[in-house]
C-alpha cells in the first residue's frame, strides 16, 4: 500500500489518500505536480483506495508539498512518514 501525503499551507496534519500500486501512486504524484506547475488554482478531488468513501479536495495553490511512502502491513518499511527526520 501506498500513501500520498499532501501537505497544505496553514494545516498542522497532512491529507493522505492510499493506492495499491507504485504506479497509481506515481500516477497521483504527476496530477498533482502538474496542477501546482499550471500556477492557476485549481481543486483536485482525490479518492482513496484503502476506503472508497474517504475523498479529499484540495485547491492547488494551496499544497505546499507532498510525499509518498509504502506501507507493508502494520508497519512502514523505508523511512517514516514526514519530510523531515531528526537524529538523536
Amino acid at each position: 500500500m501506498f500513501t500520498i501525503d499532501i501537505i497544505v499551507k496553514y494545516t498542522t496534519v497532512p491529507f493522505s489518500v492510499q493506492r495499491k500500486s507504485a504506479e497509481s501512486a506515481d500516477a497521483v504524484y504527476q496530477q498533482i505536480m502538474e496542477s501546482i506547475s499550471t500556477g492557476n488554482p485549481q481543486v483536485i478531488e482525490l479518492t482513496c483506495e484503502k476506503m472508497p468513501e474517504k475523498k479529499i479536495a484540495v485547491v492547488t495553490r494551496e499544497i505546499s508539498g507532498i510525499q509518498i511512502s509504502q506501507k507493508s502491513g502494520a508497519t512502514a518499511t523505508g523511512r517514516p512518514p514526514g519530510f523531515v527526520t531528526v537524529a538523536q
